[in-house]
Parts: structure tokens; sequence; C-alpha cells
């Protein structure tokens, strides 16, 4: 892939909150997904990272229902064909003792990082996504039956769009990007 075709995935990756219920998305392209998520990069190569894949129309109900906070009312999710919920598996030594002093909680960023993965990897095919952090973990828990030990941590929304929406506005790089200490904007 050259770096013109990732850019312009990236560019057109966009939170999709409308789906076409007669599409349904490939076992194939959740794989290709779930490929990509596991080929991120982790602290200590810990992979930290666990999806569940949900096609079932009751239990996205259920996680409808029970896996998100409330005041936010989110009914589009009720559409989505499909939601993958990211978890995090953290290890003792390097998610829970060297925060202590970094204080950087590395398996919710190496989860992160494999969450874009599969969300850009949906993208690539076609496919709309879009992260929700406000979740209930307990209410997600218990619907999918998660074990103690794993974090629900995030779900993404999975579906083709009903309309390609524009690209959203993005802050200039001059406001993002510094070079060779804060506030130097050129090269």
């Amino acid at each position: 892939m050259k770096i013109d075709e990732l850019l312009e995935v990236m560019k057109w990756r966009n939170s999709c909150r409308s789906y076409d219920a007669t599409k349904e998305v490939s076992d194939e392209a959740i794989n290709n997904c779930i490929i990509a998520a596991n080929n991120a990069p982790s602290a200590c190569n810990k992979q930290p990272w666990r999806f569940v894949i949900v096609k079932d129309s009751q239990t996205r109900k259920n996680l409808y229902e029970h896996g998100l906070l409330p005041g936010l009312p989110m009914k589009w999710i009720q559409d989505a064909p499909v939601i993958a919920v990211l978890c995090a598996k953290s290890d003792a030594i390097v998610h829970w003792f060297t925060p202590i002093f970094s204080k950087i909680p590395y398996y919710l960023v190496d989860s992160g990082i494999a969450g874009e993965h599969f969300v850009l990897a949906a993208a690539a095919q076609g496919i709309g996504t879009c992260w929700i952090g406000w979740i209930n973990g307990k209410g997600i828990r218990g619907v999918l039956g998660i074990p103690r030990g794993i974090q629900p941590i995030a779900m993404f929304t999975m579906g083709y769009p009903l309309e390609k929406r524009n690209p959203a506005k993005k802050l200039d790089q001059s406001e993002i990007a510094f070079f060779d200490k804060w506030g130097k904007k050129e090269i």
C-alpha cells in the first residue's frame, strides 16, 4: 500500500451513525479487521486486546440496554448489524507495576492502538464504524459473560453506511505538531 492510499482511508474514516440494515457484514470482512488489530504493537508484546464480535440481534439489543452509561441516547446503535466489544487483559508486571512509575496505563494505550487498526481495516473495506466509550463495563460483562481479569473498554458499531459523509474538519498541523521542543512549529 502506498502512503497516499493509507492517508486517504484515514481521511475518510469517520464516526458512522446510520447503517444500511439490508447489507450484512461478512465474516471475512470482520476477520480482516481482527487480523489488522492483532498486528498492532504493544508494550513488551503482551497484546492485551480481546474482541467480542456480536452479530446476534438479541445480544446486540441487550448490549444497547445494559452496556451503555445513562444520559446519552444513542438509538442508532440498534441499527448496526455488528457490535465489536474491545476488551483488555492486563498483565501484572507490564500493566499494573510499571504504571506506578510511568503513570501510563499501557494496556489501555495498546488496546486503543489495536482498536484503531480494527476500525481502519473496516474503513478500507467500505464498512462504517463508530467508537463508543460511554460504556457500562459491568453491564457488558454480564451480557457477554466476560470473565474477571478482562476489562471492557470500548464498543464499535459496524455496518455499511447509509450515506458517505465528508471528512471531519481537523486542526491545522501547526496546532498539533512541534519539532525538537514544544512550540517550535518548523522542522
